[in-house]
């Protein structure tokens, strides 16, 4: 067991931001199983579903919460206002994602059929908010991995997550082709 006070690479800011990547995604990846279980017919199929919306409900809370303290605590040690700036769209998407997400799970918590139904539309919507915050959290990562020089184009990183969308954006097959 090491001694050193050398930070683990979790403590330090690209560290935690892959972990809250990684959270995000799973996260995403609550959200979409729920949305499938949620619209099979078997009611075994629908508990399976309102379980994983609950996880989902509980992972975006302390998604929220430590992207909450993570501003907070750049915050208090002055760190860069740029880096401070690109947490606010991302604690405002976590925040979103952890109301649709709760919105939906006491939506399909209800007797009434209309508010399931209003529960099941609700379920997409945090699953597409899911993914927003997933892709984001990986963009931010990749941007700091790669400062922007001013006097030349930003070599390209073999895992940029935001040039492997636009490379399966730009190649979707098309429907029919064969």
């Amino acid at each position: 067991m090491s001694t050193s006070a050398e930070p683990r690479p979790a403590d330090t800011l690209p560290g935690l931001m892959r972990s809250l990547g990684a959270r995000a995604h799973q996260l995403r990846a609550a959200t979409r199983a729920a949305d499938h279980y949620l619209a099979l017919e078997a009611c075994a199929e629908h508990d399976t579903g309102a379980w994983l919306l609950s996880s989902a409900v509980a992972l975006a809370e302390d998604l929220a919460a430590d992207l909450d303290g993570l501003a907070r605590t750049l915050k208090e040690r002055s760190a860069e206002a740029g880096l401070q700036h690109k947490l606010v769209p991302l604690r405002a998407r976590a925040h979103q994602l952890h109301a649709a997400a709760k919105a939906a799970d006491r939506f399909l918590e209800q007797d009434s059929r209309e508010d399931r139904d209003v529960g099941g539309w609700l379920v997409p919507m945090a699953q597409q908010l899911a993914t927003r915050l997933a892709n984001e959290l990986d963009d931010a990562l990749a941007a700091m991995r790669r400062p922007a020089a001013a006097d030349k184009p930003a070599p390209v990183e073999p895992h940029d997550p935001a040039l492997a969308r636009r490379i399966n954006a730009a190649t979707a097959p098309l429907r029919g082709a064969a």
